[in-house]
Protein backbone atom coordinates (compact mmCIF):
# COMPACT_ATOMS: atom_id res chain seq x y z
CA UNK A 1 0.00 0.00 0.00
CA UNK A 2 1.44 3.21 -0.96
CA UNK A 3 1.87 5.70 1.73
CA UNK A 4 -0.13 9.40 1.36
CA UNK A 5 0.58 12.08 3.58
CA UNK A 6 -2.12 13.97 4.87
CA UNK A 7 -0.23 17.28 4.73
CA UNK A 8 1.86 17.72 1.42
CA UNK A 9 5.09 19.42 1.61
CA UNK A 10 4.06 23.61 0.73
CA UNK A 11 6.29 25.99 -0.79
CA UNK A 12 4.89 29.53 -1.17
CA UNK A 13 1.04 28.04 -1.10
CA UNK A 14 2.17 25.22 -3.72
CA UNK A 15 1.37 21.94 -2.23
CA UNK A 16 4.14 18.89 -3.21
CA UNK A 17 3.64 15.28 -2.77
CA UNK A 18 6.97 14.33 -2.75
CA UNK A 19 9.40 15.42 -0.10
CA UNK A 20 11.83 13.82 -2.31
CA UNK A 21 14.06 16.49 -4.27
CA UNK A 22 16.92 15.90 -6.85
CA UNK A 23 19.54 17.51 -8.36
CA UNK A 24 20.27 16.78 -11.84
CA UNK A 25 24.28 16.75 -12.42
CA UNK A 26 26.71 13.55 -12.47
CA UNK A 27 25.14 10.74 -13.97
CA UNK A 28 26.61 8.76 -16.56
CA UNK A 29 24.06 9.92 -19.47
CA UNK A 30 20.78 11.31 -19.41
CA UNK A 31 18.37 8.19 -19.69
CA UNK A 32 20.17 7.12 -16.50
CA UNK A 33 19.26 10.25 -14.88
CA UNK A 34 15.83 10.31 -16.08
CA UNK A 35 15.19 6.63 -14.94
CA UNK A 36 16.58 7.89 -11.55
CA UNK A 37 14.07 10.72 -11.57
CA UNK A 38 11.42 8.82 -12.33
CA UNK A 39 11.46 5.99 -9.93
CA UNK A 40 12.41 8.42 -7.14
CA UNK A 41 8.43 9.61 -7.50
CA UNK A 42 10.63 13.28 -6.87
CA UNK A 43 8.01 15.99 -7.83
CA UNK A 44 10.48 18.99 -7.92
CA UNK A 45 13.72 18.67 -9.41
CA UNK A 46 16.76 21.55 -9.51
CA UNK A 47 18.78 22.34 -13.02
CA UNK A 48 21.79 24.33 -12.74
CA UNK A 49 21.12 27.38 -15.12
CA UNK A 50 24.42 27.78 -16.54
CA UNK A 51 24.74 24.28 -17.24
CA UNK A 52 21.50 23.73 -19.27
CA UNK A 53 22.07 27.77 -20.93
CA UNK A 54 26.17 26.03 -22.00
CA UNK A 55 24.09 23.01 -23.43
CA UNK A 56 22.45 24.66 -25.49
CA UNK A 57 24.86 27.00 -27.14
CA UNK A 58 27.10 23.80 -26.97
CA UNK A 59 24.13 22.21 -29.09
CA UNK A 60 24.07 19.09 -26.75
CA UNK A 61 20.76 17.47 -24.96
CA UNK A 62 20.23 18.46 -21.93
CA UNK A 63 17.47 17.56 -18.83
CA UNK A 64 15.74 20.11 -19.19
CA UNK A 65 14.57 19.01 -22.99
CA UNK A 66 14.13 15.33 -21.35
CA UNK A 67 11.96 15.36 -18.66
CA UNK A 68 8.08 15.41 -18.21
CA UNK A 69 7.29 18.76 -17.01
CA UNK A 70 4.19 18.31 -16.88
CA UNK A 71 4.52 15.93 -13.83
CA UNK A 72 7.63 17.93 -12.36
CA UNK A 73 8.36 21.52 -10.88
CA UNK A 74 11.45 23.03 -12.01
CA UNK A 75 13.87 24.55 -9.28
CA UNK A 76 16.39 26.64 -11.66
CA UNK A 77 19.84 27.24 -9.33
CA UNK A 78 22.51 29.58 -9.24
CA UNK A 79 25.44 27.23 -8.89
CA UNK A 80 28.57 28.33 -10.06
CA UNK A 81 27.99 31.78 -8.74
CA UNK A 82 30.54 33.43 -6.97
CA UNK A 83 28.84 36.94 -5.88
CA UNK A 84 25.67 38.03 -5.03
CA UNK A 85 25.53 39.92 -8.37
CA UNK A 86 26.85 37.16 -10.73
CA UNK A 87 23.31 35.26 -8.90
CA UNK A 88 20.92 37.64 -9.57
CA UNK A 89 21.73 37.77 -13.07
CA UNK A 90 21.94 33.90 -13.52
CA UNK A 91 18.37 33.83 -11.36
CA UNK A 92 16.39 35.83 -14.21
CA UNK A 93 17.77 33.24 -16.86
CA UNK A 94 16.28 30.85 -14.69
CA UNK A 95 12.79 32.04 -14.56
CA UNK A 96 12.75 32.38 -18.68
CA UNK A 97 14.21 28.43 -18.44
CA UNK A 98 10.71 28.13 -15.77
CA UNK A 99 8.65 29.91 -19.00
CA UNK A 100 10.13 28.19 -21.92
CA UNK A 101 8.85 24.76 -20.46
CA UNK A 102 5.56 26.27 -19.90
CA UNK A 103 5.47 26.58 -16.08
CA UNK A 104 4.83 30.51 -16.51
CA UNK A 105 4.01 30.92 -12.85
CA UNK A 106 7.23 29.47 -11.30
CA UNK A 107 8.98 32.57 -10.30
CA UNK A 108 11.18 29.47 -7.54
CA UNK A 109 15.37 29.32 -7.63
CA UNK A 110 18.04 27.84 -5.54
CA UNK A 111 19.92 30.58 -4.75
CA UNK A 112 23.64 29.54 -4.35
CA UNK A 113 26.53 32.05 -3.99
CA UNK A 114 29.50 30.04 -3.61
CA UNK A 115 32.89 32.17 -3.89
CA UNK A 116 34.95 29.08 -1.99
CA UNK A 117 36.16 26.42 -4.53
CA UNK A 118 37.85 24.26 -2.23
CA UNK A 119 34.97 23.02 0.18
CA UNK A 120 31.94 24.76 -1.57
CA UNK A 121 30.74 26.43 1.24
CA UNK A 122 28.05 29.05 0.89
CA UNK A 123 28.79 32.79 1.38
CA UNK A 124 26.37 33.72 4.06
CA UNK A 125 26.61 37.91 3.03
CA UNK A 126 26.34 37.51 -0.18
CA UNK A 127 23.62 35.04 0.16
CA UNK A 128 21.73 37.22 2.30
CA UNK A 129 22.45 40.25 -0.38
CA UNK A 130 21.21 38.29 -3.14
CA UNK A 131 18.25 36.76 -1.33
CA UNK A 132 16.55 40.40 -0.31
CA UNK A 133 17.50 41.72 -4.08
CA UNK A 134 15.43 38.70 -5.52
CA UNK A 135 12.34 38.62 -3.35
CA UNK A 136 12.06 42.11 -4.00
CA UNK A 137 11.64 41.08 -7.79
CA UNK A 138 8.65 38.70 -6.78
CA UNK A 139 11.24 35.48 -6.89
CA UNK A 140 10.40 32.41 -4.61
CA UNK A 141 13.68 32.15 -2.95
CA UNK A 142 15.40 28.80 -1.81
CA UNK A 143 18.59 29.58 -0.25
CA UNK A 144 21.26 27.09 0.00
CA UNK A 145 23.31 27.53 3.30
CA UNK A 146 25.71 26.74 6.26
CA UNK A 147 23.87 25.31 9.18
CA UNK A 148 23.87 28.38 10.90
CA UNK A 149 20.90 29.42 13.08
CA UNK A 150 20.93 33.14 12.97
CA UNK A 151 21.14 33.39 9.26
CA UNK A 152 18.52 31.07 8.66
CA UNK A 153 16.16 33.01 11.08
CA UNK A 154 17.43 36.26 8.78
CA UNK A 155 16.44 34.63 5.18
CA UNK A 156 13.32 33.93 6.82
CA UNK A 157 12.08 37.21 8.10
CA UNK A 158 13.12 39.06 4.88
CA UNK A 159 10.42 36.91 3.22
CA UNK A 160 12.49 33.76 1.99
CA UNK A 161 10.36 30.70 1.08
CA UNK A 162 12.53 27.91 2.92
CA UNK A 163 16.04 27.49 4.07
CA UNK A 164 18.61 24.77 2.89
CA UNK A 165 21.01 24.02 5.21
CA UNK A 166 24.02 21.98 4.14
CA UNK A 167 23.97 18.07 5.93
CA UNK A 168 27.54 18.34 4.95
CA UNK A 169 30.08 19.84 2.05
CA UNK A 170 27.76 19.32 -1.55
CA UNK A 171 29.19 15.72 -2.80
CA UNK A 172 30.94 14.56 0.32
CA UNK A 173 28.80 12.03 1.11
CA UNK A 174 29.64 12.81 5.07
CA UNK A 175 25.73 12.43 5.83
CA UNK A 176 24.45 14.50 8.55
CA UNK A 177 26.90 16.40 10.35
CA UNK A 178 26.19 19.31 13.26
CA UNK A 179 23.09 17.87 14.18
CA UNK A 180 22.77 20.42 16.83
CA UNK A 181 22.50 22.97 14.43
CA UNK A 182 20.03 21.55 12.41
CA UNK A 183 17.44 21.10 15.10
CA UNK A 184 17.64 24.81 15.87
CA UNK A 185 16.92 25.96 12.71
CA UNK A 186 13.95 23.43 12.45
CA UNK A 187 13.04 23.94 15.97
CA UNK A 188 12.81 27.94 15.02
CA UNK A 189 11.39 27.83 11.36
CA UNK A 190 8.25 28.71 9.93
CA UNK A 191 8.99 27.97 6.86
CA UNK A 192 9.86 24.70 5.23
CA UNK A 193 13.93 23.31 6.41
CA UNK A 194 15.54 21.36 3.65
CA UNK A 195 18.61 19.22 4.76
CA UNK A 196 20.62 19.66 0.95
CA UNK A 197 23.74 18.43 -0.10
CA UNK A 198 25.99 15.77 1.77
CA UNK A 199 23.95 12.87 2.11
CA UNK A 200 25.18 9.83 0.57
CA UNK A 201 22.83 6.92 1.73
CA UNK A 202 19.50 6.15 2.62
CA UNK A 203 19.69 5.87 6.37
CA UNK A 204 21.22 9.14 5.97
CA UNK A 205 17.90 10.40 4.16
CA UNK A 206 15.68 8.94 7.11
CA UNK A 207 18.08 10.59 9.65
CA UNK A 208 17.37 14.13 7.90
CA UNK A 209 13.47 13.58 7.97
CA UNK A 210 13.31 12.00 11.70
CA UNK A 211 15.01 15.99 12.69
CA UNK A 212 11.77 17.08 11.20
CA UNK A 213 13.50 18.57 8.32
CA UNK A 214 10.33 18.95 5.59
CA UNK A 215 12.48 17.53 2.50
CA UNK A 216 15.70 17.05 1.46
CA UNK A 217 17.51 17.49 -1.60
CA UNK A 218 20.30 15.01 -3.06
CA UNK A 219 21.77 13.91 -6.36
CA UNK A 220 25.37 12.55 -6.22
CA UNK A 221 24.15 9.80 -3.38
CA UNK A 222 22.37 8.58 -6.62
CA UNK A 223 24.30 9.49 -9.80
CA UNK A 224 27.73 8.13 -8.17
CA UNK A 225 25.59 4.92 -7.04
CA UNK A 226 26.28 1.61 -8.44
CA UNK A 227 23.24 1.46 -8.85
CA UNK A 228 21.27 4.49 -9.33
CA UNK A 229 17.60 3.60 -10.12
CA UNK A 230 18.29 1.28 -6.82
CA UNK A 231 19.25 3.99 -4.98
CA UNK A 232 16.41 6.33 -6.42
CA UNK A 233 13.96 3.73 -4.86
CA UNK A 234 15.86 3.31 -1.76
CA UNK A 235 16.10 7.17 -1.51
CA UNK A 236 12.38 7.44 -1.96
CA UNK A 237 11.45 5.24 0.20
CA UNK A 238 13.80 5.99 3.12
CA UNK A 239 12.10 9.70 3.09
CA UNK A 240 8.85 8.50 3.47
CA UNK A 241 10.10 6.26 6.31
CA UNK A 242 11.66 9.03 8.00
CA UNK A 243 8.79 11.32 7.78
CA UNK A 244 6.34 8.52 9.36
CA UNK A 245 8.80 7.86 11.91
CA UNK A 246 8.90 11.85 12.88
CA UNK A 247 5.33 12.31 12.76
CA UNK A 248 4.92 9.41 14.81
CA UNK A 249 7.18 10.61 17.79
CA UNK A 250 10.23 8.15 18.91
CA UNK A 251 10.20 6.86 21.94
CA UNK A 252 11.94 8.32 25.07
CA UNK A 253 15.49 7.16 25.83
CA UNK A 254 16.11 6.11 28.89
CA UNK A 255 19.36 5.39 31.09
CA UNK A 256 18.25 1.50 32.39
CA UNK A 257 16.61 -0.89 30.50
CA UNK A 258 12.68 -1.59 31.10
CA UNK A 259 12.03 -5.56 30.21
CA UNK A 260 9.02 -5.54 27.51
CA UNK A 261 6.84 -7.82 29.77
CA UNK A 262 5.49 -7.32 32.67
CA UNK A 263 6.81 -8.70 36.12
CA UNK A 264 3.44 -9.46 37.48
CA UNK A 265 2.26 -13.00 36.71
CA UNK A 266 5.49 -14.02 36.57
CA UNK A 267 5.72 -18.12 37.88
CA UNK A 268 8.89 -18.46 40.55
CA UNK A 269 10.12 -21.59 41.99
CA UNK A 270 8.50 -22.23 45.38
Amino acid sequence: MQYLEKKPLIINKIPFSSRLMLGTGKYKNLREAQNSINISKASIVTVAIRRAQNAKVLGKSNLIDGLNWKKLWLLPNTAGCETAEEAIRIASLGREMAKRIGQNDNNFVKLEVIPDPQYLLPDPIGTLKAAEYLIKKNFTVLPYISPDPILAKQLEEIGCATVMPLGSPIGSGQGIQNITNLEIIINNAKIPVIIDAGIGTASEASQAMELGASAVLLNTAIAKSDKPADMAQAMKLSVISGRISYLAGRMEKRSKAQPSSPKEGILRKS
